[in-house]
């Protein structure tokens, strides 16, 4: 039996679902300071005159000339940015007149960026130091794509930051219907500026070790991406659990008030082994709840299982760093804990 909500007002509860993670930090005296600019294209993007798109570009390319042609042909899906490319220049072009409100709408709240250069440069030098050999991106870009793009992109050298993605959970655009098919309220309560450090760095731990869960078993799912968020965590020690993983504080606290219910659940009604679709969609996609377990529950609440596996290994393997528990099979992981919670 799920626990009441009574339950939740322990005020040990509360400190466990905030502070969850690892508090052990390692010594970073020795690793300089990465000079960390965001350069603003946004403000270049629609500077340009959209009566003179085509040459507007040609120089926007050089001076960002690895995310230009991205920014075009990826994140606005207008094809390659070159001479004869006619639709890349009309379609670019319709983009900036008609998401010129939404640059507005931007505009103050974005205005400058300090306190995340300042956010991002802990991060980068957490990430230099558990992991030396991997080459940090060249820049910092902020853009503003279109709704559904990405608000996050690792590019070739860039890091590159929607700003659209970050409007603010009662942004007009999310309270409409299209708004809200696009993005339901339990996703974008989320578009929140203390988000974009959480979602970069997670951006980048994906970067240094790629997804290799599609196709594997729920169990080897649920630990991968909890891993992620483990990961997170060490690179952003001082972040709270709500933002890692996404969840609101309640559902933070139902989670760790019931534990050993949520594992037995997944015990008696789940085969950790499965390969369905719908059911991997159940326990590891978004959604405003967990189908079959109490309204309380978070969606995506595999994950968070996944993590908690991953903390008890690492309990009782403390002498792995980072990069080896990320690279070690999930289901070894599985296997090789004694994860069985209260």
């Amino acid at each position: 039996m799920y626990r009441t909500s009574a339950a939740l007002l322990l005020p040990l509860l509360f400190l466990l679902a905030g502070c969850g993670h690892d508090d052990s930090r390692p010594d970073l005296s020795g690793i300089a300071d990465p000079e960390i600019h965001i350069e603003r294209f946004d403000t270049a993007f629609f500077d340009l005159d959209s009566n003179h798109i085509k040459e507007g570009l040609y120089r926007l390319d050089q001076e960002y000339p690895d995310f230009t042609g991205d920014f075009v042909g990826n994140i606005l899906g207008a094809g390659p940015l070159s001479d004869t490319s006619m639709l890349a220049f009309e379609a670019t072009r319709q983009f900036l007149i008609s998401y010129l409100p939404i640059r507005d709408s931007l505009k103050s709240k974005y205005q400058r960026l300090g306190w995340l250069e300042q956010e991002l440069q802990q991060g980068f030098r957490y990430i230099k130091y558990y992991f030396p050999r991997y080459t940090l991106p060249q820049r910092v870009v902020a853009f503003i794509g279109p709704m559904d793009g990405p608000g996050v992109a690792v590019t070739t050298n860039d890091l590159a930051i929607g700003l659209q993605s970050y409007a603010g959970k009662n942004f007009s655009f999310y309270l409409t219907g299209k708004g809200q098919d696009m993005y339901p309220g339990y996703i974008s309560r989320r578009f929140e500026p203390e988000y974009i450090d959480a979602n970069c760095m997670s951006a980048l731990a994906e970067d240094i070790f790629p997804d290799s869960s599609d196709g594997r078993p729920l169990i080897e799912e649920m630990i991968i991406k909890g891993r992620y968020w483990w990961l997170a965590a060490k690179l952003m020690p001082d972040a709270p659990d709500s933002i890692l993983t996404g969840y609101s504080q309640a559902q933070l606290n139902w989670c760790a008030a019931n534990e050993g219910e949520i594992w037995g659940y997944f015990l008696q009604n789940t085969d950790l082994y499965t390969i369905d679709p719908d059911i991997l969609k159940n326990y590891i996609g978004e959604g405003p709840k967990t189908l079959g377990m109490p309204d309380p529950s978070p969606g995506n609440i595999g994950a968070w299982v996944g993590r908690q596996i991953v903390r008890k290994y690492i309990e009782e393997h403390p002498q792995l760093r980072p990069v080896e528990l990320m690279r070690i099979p999930p289901r070894a992981i599985f296997e090789g804990c004694r994860y069985k919670p209260r």
